[in-house]
């Protein structure tokens, strides 16, 4: 048995200092996502949120793709099953709820695109903060060709994130971009050859875990707002007035004054 048939199963968590990593682990089903995985994915971020020294997560699969999307054999069995038996909570499907949690997530995310990325999981992606890919990495969304109206959450991740016209492409043609593409439309936020894959994940996870957390994560909160147009014009008010009170101004201002990188408490 291969290292990576020993390792098919759920995701794996792994902290590593302040940066912890999700990674996918079916890489013989291009890291399939079955409704197992949901329950694991949600336990993991739990168990973050309760880590005050974790300041960043990365996502990532195992192989040579990220994912291959949800298991199309569930989603069959959903389809065929009668409305009153849909587990929905609020008109959210549970892979729904996770792509949503993914992108409300503390926490500052960071999508490692190892591969190709397909269905379901290009929103797991897009609801991270940073998604950077190699020349391996490619994408596709079936749902037109699969005859599936897509969940509103990721619809609109869709829209505001890229745009209706990136949006309407990618689920109206069911068209598949290359890397160099995907980059254009703004998908990617960073390119990189896949040798310096690693170094360049670990350079930018590096440069947030530096930054004060505390404000990190308010910001990231009010920037996820204003792209949805949900903004709450007074806890943003709060959120800056409360920082100019804090201990992280406190220590940002002094080690400026001090010439010297912060240091910041967790």
């Amino acid at each position: 048995m291969t290292a990576t048939e020993e390792t098919a199963g759920p995701p794996i968590l792994t902290i590593d200092g302040t940066v912890a990593t999700l990674r996918l682990a079916r890489p013989r089903h291009l890291n399939r996502i079955e409704p197992e995985d949901l329950v694991s994915l949600h336990e993991s971020l739990d168990r973050l949120e309760a880590m005050r020294s974790v300041r960043v997560l990365v996502l990532t699969g195992t192989g040579r793709a990220f994912s291959s999307g949800y298991h199309l054999g569930d989603l069959a069995r959903r389809s065929a099953a009668p409305a009153a038996a849909e587990p929905e909570d609020g008109g959210e499907t549970a892979f729904e709820r996770l792509a949503n949690r993914i992108e409300d997530f503390a926490l500052p995310t960071i999508c490692r695109l190892n591969g190709g990325v397909y269905g379901g999981s290009t929103d797991l992606a897009l609801a991270c903060d940073f998604r950077i890919g190699t020349e391996l990495t490619k994408m596709f969304m079936p749902a037109a060709r699969l005859g599936l109206h897509y969940y509103r959450g990721g619809m609109v991740r869709y829209v505001t994130r890229l745009g209706p016209d990136a949006a309407k492409r990618l689920f109206l043609t069911a068209e598949t971009l290359e890397a160099a593409e995907m980059l254009r439309i703004g998908y990617l936020t960073d390119l990189v050859p896949s040798a310096e894959l690693d170094s360049r994940v670990a350079d930018l996870a590096g440069r947030i875990a530096a930054n004060a957390p505390r404000v990190t994560q308010a910001m990231k909160c009010t920037i996820n707002e204003i792209a949805r147009g949900d903004l709450d014009r007074a806890e943003a008010n709060r959120r800056h007035h409360d920082s100019l009170r804090g201990a992280e101004i406190a220590e940002g201002m002094r080690a400026f004054r001090e010439k010297r990188a912060p240091v910041f408490e967790d």
